[in-house]
């Protein structure tokens, strides 16, 4: 996953959604992520990681539950919150790490 560990480096903020696919919350999610990456647009970088396609990774930021949100910044965890969020209070923290 060395591709991951490139993406997260970055110095702009990476949100990262570690999501099933059978989680009622991750779909909701979904739309709420793209709403944000519209209003960003290239200030920040979503990825979307699947934990029953990437355990080792889920298991590496002890994710227990899903949806995980993890802020990245510079290769550091700048944030993380469990369940589903607004897209308002998305923006908001990703902008603080802008």
């Amino acid at each position: 996953m060395s591709d991951f560990n490139d993406i997260i480096k970055d110095s702009k903020p990476t949100l990262v959604d570690f999501f099933a696919t059978w989680c009622g919350p991750c779909k909701m999610m979904h739309p709420i992520l793209e709403q944000v990456k519209t209003k960003l647009g290239d200030e920040v970088t979503i990825v979307k990681i699947d934990v029953d396609k990437n355990q080792d990774l889920s298991s590496q930021y002890r994710v227990q539950s899903v949806p995980t949100l993890i802020i990245f910044k510079d290769g550091e965890v700048k944030w993380r919150a469990a369940g589903v969020h607004s897209a308002e209070d998305l923006e908001a923290k990703l902008k603080e790490f802008a």
